[in-house]
């Protein structure tokens, strides 16, 4: 009975969906405030029913109704509760059904901070948001319903062994929490086309909704590297899988949006690039969502393989990203560029700051797409690995880096350079002569000491920006008391790609691993680093049972670790994992890993030493959290304020969407 009404909810919620999406842009465009008004009411009874399915499927795995088909698929009597609630987004229906509640979940929290902003914009905000629920739901309801049922069997196939792990009851979740908030930017970014609003204003409204979902979009990149790092077995954290890098992309041009949201707030400038930005980051979404679950990707993230649900996926991709294009292209020439800046100032940093990301994020694009292009027009199968990605990539991220620190020390509107190298020529002295003493130090490569030097200079770059920030004859805890948040957590973001870059750049450069055949009681020697197999023991895990090993680690006769990596094998599912053990430190990560066991008892072992591998994941934490402080700014809140005081007062109503002229500026 539970199913049933679970989908009875979702159904209920595509009604309502089609209620939100299309009655508030028929009244905004015939100026009927109470079709408008329809929009909020719609988003939340959406939202709730949205939920409560979610909660319907939740149900059916915690009390194994394996009559469901999409519980019986993914989950087991024996799989740990934990899992059980996980797996219902393990799955290709359920993982849509997350997707989902999250976009209703923003549209809640839209209309709920949002209450002081024009009231047609808002409606046309969430009447696309709106839309982009009712594709979703129609595509769930009538070729991926999570709730159909069959006909019961004994038991079920239990979820996917490398799902079972913590990193699934987090990492999905935030990362769709990523994807699905570019939604936001891109619904305004189309309530701006339509209304004719476009200015400083928007941009104030826009951003840290923008700021959040990048934020939650880095945190689960970061967790789905870390989750692979110690669940795949080798010690890798990122492997440009295709999958991967669908998560990448919008992170790129995020980004980049982000930057170009900034000038357009305080300058007034980049209008039609800040657009088009906030359409390409929401587009670049969905293209995750169709590579993921479309069965064009043979991958350990890949959902779905079914060629009927990829056409469904893609004409609902065509739709979304079409139309928004073919509205831009229509729009774009009265939107204009903007106030005009010099060709050496803070803005035209940030636009070749915003060029590049967008050029990372084509190559990126490029080589994600390229093979699947070939083998789709039968041209042959190519595989675009590392190699390709290291070097067209580094290079455009080296340069970024370089301008990521140079930015903010450069004056808006215009800037002298030789004032500016005469700034700056000391610290960029003193980032290249630690790079070289490093790379010396460590005998390694040029593209190391390229490496060290750009995530010094953003350490060094950033201080200096502080420096000349809380420089002043006044007191130095009201200074820094007196700071805004979003100031803050510009540097801590821009202190976290600095972090990461030098991470990074240590790990890829002086990692080291041995395989070696050990037996109980013999060891291997890894730098200075002695790993002693002490012996093995059988272990009854509640779906597996396993190999635990156990390692004693020391370094000049001193004990550092003791390592318990495992080989389990999954019942159910007849599968062999491995489960990495990882010693963490400040200055150097130890890995351990079991391969297969010989015949002559021996087992096969891999151990690593990975230096400064805590810093790759800290980086990513402070990014993160940087652009979370940014958006917490309460000159946010005071943009809503002021949007109350001009909804008051209003300005002339904008031109219809299908004049000619330029988009009028609304003023704050």
């Amino acid at each position: 009975m539970i199913p049933e009404l679970g989908n009875f909810a979702l159904a209920l919620a595509f009604a309502l969906a089609l209620a939100q999406g299309t009655l508030p842009w028929w009244g905004a465009a015939r100026g009927d405030a109470r079709l408008t008004a329809i929009a909020r009411p719609a988003a939340f009874a959406q939202a709730g029913f949205v939920a409560l399915a979610f909660a319907a499927l939740v149900q059916a795995f915690v009390t194994n109704d394996f009559s469901v088909g999409y519980v019986a698929a993914n989950s087991n009597s024996r799989l740990p509760l934990a899992y059980r609630v996980c797996a219902v987004w393990g799955g290709h229906e359920g993982s849509v059904l997350l997707w989902i509640a999250m976009l209703s979940a923003w549209s809640v929290a839209v209309g709920l901070f949002s209450r002081s902003l024009p009231a047609e914009l808002v409606a046309r905000v969430l009447a696309t948001m709106g839309l982009i629920s009712l594709g979703l739901l129609t595509f769930l309801l009538f070729t991926s319903n999570p709730f159909a049922r069959i006909d019961a069997p004994a038991d079920g196939r239990d979820l996917n062994p490398l799902l079972q792990d913590a990193g699934m009851i987090a990492h999905p979740p935030i990362l769709y929490m990523g994807y699905v908030g570019f939604s936001v930017a891109f619904a305004f970014a189309i309530a701006a086309l339509v209304g004719g609003r476009l200015d400083a204003a928007w941009a104030r409204w826009t951003r840290p909704w923008t700021l959040l979902a990048w934020s939650f979009l880095t945190l689960g990149i970061f967790l789905g590297s870390a989750w692979a790092y110690y669940e795949l077995g080798w010690g890798g954290w990122w492997f440009w899988d295709a999958v991967e890098n669908a998560s990448f992309m919008p992170w790129l041009v995020g980004t980049a949006l982000i930057h170009s949201l900034v000038v357009t707030e305080k300058r007034d400038s980049f209008r039609n690039w800040t657009v088009l930005l906030a359409i390409l980051a929401f587009s670049l979404s969905l293209l995750g969502t169709f590579l993921v679950r479309s069965g064009v990707l043979t991958s350990v993230h890949a959902f779905a393989s079914d060629p009927r649900r990829g056409l469904a996926i893609l004409v609902l991709l065509a739709l979304v990203i079409g139309s928004a294009l073919a509205l831009y292209a229509w729009r774009a020439p009265t939107v204009g560029l903007g106030k005009r800046f010099e060709p050496f100032s803070r803005e035209a940093l940030l636009l070749i700051n915003n060029l590049l990301l967008a050029a990372s994020a084509a190559t990126v694009l490029l080589g994600t797409l390229y093979p699947l292009a070939l083998d789709a027009l039968g041209l042959g199968k190519i595989s675009v690995g590392p190699p390709y990605f290291d070097a067209v990539f580094m290079p455009l991220a080296l340069a970024l880096a370089l301008l990521t620190g140079l930015g903010p020390l450069v004056a808006w509107k215009r800037d002298g350079l030789r004032a500016v190298l005469a700034r700056l020529r000391w610290p960029a002295l003193a980032a290249v002569l630690l790079a070289a003493g490093a790379a010396v130090a460590l005998r390694s490569s040029v593209a190391t000491a390229a490496g060290l030097a750009a995530g010094f200079w953003l350490l060094i770059a950033t201080a200096l920006e502080v420096r000349a920030r809380l420089a002043g004859a006044d007191g130095f805890l009201r200074r820094v008391a007196g700071q805004p948040l979003g100031w803050w957590g510009m540097l801590l973001a821009h202190a976290g790609v600095g972090v990461f870059v030098l991470g990074v750049t240590v790990v890829r450069s002086f990692d080291a691993s041995v395989d070696a055949s050990l037996r109980p009681g013999e060891a291997v020697t890894l730098g200075d680093y002695r790993f002693a197999f002490d012996g093995i023991e059988r272990k009854e895990g509640p779906n597996y049972v396993a190999g635990r090993a156990s390692f004693t680690v020391t370094r000049d006769g001193r004990a550092v670790a003791t390592l318990h990596p495992e080989k389990r094998f999954y019942v159910v599912q007849q599968m062999p994992m491995t489960e990495a053990a990882v010693d963490r430190g400040l200055l150097r990560d130890l890995y351990v890993s079991l391969s297969e066991s010989t015949p002559d008892g021996a087992w096969v072992v891999r151990v690593q030493h990975k230096p400064l591998m805590g810093w790759v994941w800290a980086g990513a934490l402070l990014i993160a959290a940087g652009g979370a402080l940014a958006a917490a700014d309460r000159r946010y809140r005071g943009a809503r304020r002021r949007s109350a005081r001009e909804a008051a007062n209003p300005l002339p109503e904008p031109a219809p969407a299908h004049a000619a002229g330029a988009i009028p500026a609304y003023k704050s």
